[in-house]
């Protein structure tokens, strides 16, 4: 069973929290690499939302240009 992709803020969070624990060395050494790998399934995630949500904005930014001309 696949996991369902975080949401925007669920990933911020999660890569916060992370990153909070690897600072505070709270990490085993053992669990490192798969938490980076987490991260970076994360940051593609998030970076997949912004750009949909960039190009959903662009879309209806120039619907509201074409009805104004």
């Amino acid at each position: 069973m696949t996991k369902k992709k975080p949401g925007y803020q669920e990933a911020i969070s999660e890569i916060e929290e992370i990153l909070l624990k690897m600072e505070n060395e709270e990490m085993d050494v053992d669990d490192l690499s798969e938490k980076v790998k987490r991260v970076s399934l994360l940051i593609r995630t998030c970076r997949e939302k912004l750009l949909q949500t960039e190009a959903e904005v662009e879309k209806v930014l120039k619907e509201i240009n074409e009805q104004d001309s």
